[in-house]
């Protein structure tokens, strides 16, 4: 398999995983958007909750010059281990939220 659409795969099947957690409150809906030509995925969460209406960028990873970069992550999630579990190189994940003189330091490629 080409190496952007197995990157494509892993992120898509475990951005659906987490899309089925059931969101606390049950008023707030996970869903996935994803844009497979240009290459980002997001997982959003949405809905309304004691009269207020809840939209939030739980995570946001793109693909860019076939590595993979996580944008966002505001979950508790691991979501760099889950991808190298999932069988995505280390040295190909970026973490694109963090400052770039400090991903040196991070569990992932500097």
């Amino acid at each position: 398999m080409d190496k952007l659409l197995k990157y494509q795969q892993i992120i898509c099947e475990i951005l659906d995983e987490y899309s089925k957690i059931q969101g606390i409150p049950a008023e707030i809906k996970s869903h996935t958007l994803f844009d497979k030509e240009a290459h980002h995925y997001q997982l959003l969460s949405m809905g309304w909750f004691r009269q207020e209406y809840t939209y939030n960028v739980a995570m946001h990873i793109d693909i860019i010059e076939e590595k993979i970069w996580i944008q966002q992550n505001n979950t508790d999630a691991n979501i760099a281990k889950e991808l190298i579990e999932s069988g995505i190189a280390k040295e190909d994940i970026f973490l694109g939220y963090m400052l770039p003189s400090r991903r040196q330091f991070a569990a992932t490629a500097a």
